[in-house]
């Protein structure tokens, strides 16, 4: 008897001194908040080709949890911000910082990758993965995400000066 994973969405609310709802994903027996969620990236089937896996979603810790999603159908349906270069999809709510990468003596990886997208983990310690994608567009892309929803803030318009009479209370005085 084969038992096939899938995604299920769960509202969690807990009750302290306001209320908090956390998104959490049920994969198989294990629940994942999606805000613990680093990155989803391709999974090779070949390393496991029982399972029917397409996606491996790596968690801030660096946990790996297999998923039979696509990192592309990930991202569309948990809002991730997708790198379609490196078919890699990121947590737009995780602070990341972004440097470019060479590579060094000791470490040449088979891959040209440019970027490394560094994060930490919930102990405080520094993880990192390696992208394709160039350094100033993934920083273009994580910051254009989060610029284009503080663009939506309006500003107040601003009525025009009143000249050299000044303002009303003023006018009021000099009649």
């Amino acid at each position: 008897m084969q038992r096939i994973d899938r995604l299920r969405h769960t509202e969690i609310s807990s009750t302290h001194k306001q209320e908090i709802h956390t998104k959490v994903i049920t994969i198989g027996k294990k629940l994942v908040p999606v805000e613990q969620v680093a990155f989803v990236e391709p999974f090779d089937p070949d390393a496991n080709p029982e399972k029917n896996y397409k996606g491996r979603i790596v968690m801030l810790n660096r946990d790996i949890v297999l998923t039979e999603q696509t990192p592309q159908e990930f991202a569309a349906e948990h809002k991730l911000h997708l790198f379609t270069e490196d078919s890699v999809a990121v947590n737009r709510a995780i602070v990341f910082r972004v440097e470019t990468f060479e590579p060094t003596e000791s470490f040449k990886p088979a891959k040209p990758y440019k970027t490394r997208l560094k994060w930490r983990d919930l102990t405080g310690g520094e993880l990192s993965k390696l992208l394709l994608t160039e350094a100033e567009t993934v920083i273009a892309e994580i910051l254009g995400a989060k610029v284009e929803l503080a663009k939506t803030a309006k500003r107040t318009a601003r009525r025009p000066g009143r000249g050299r009479n000044g303002s009303r209370r003023m006018e009021a005085f000099r009649t």
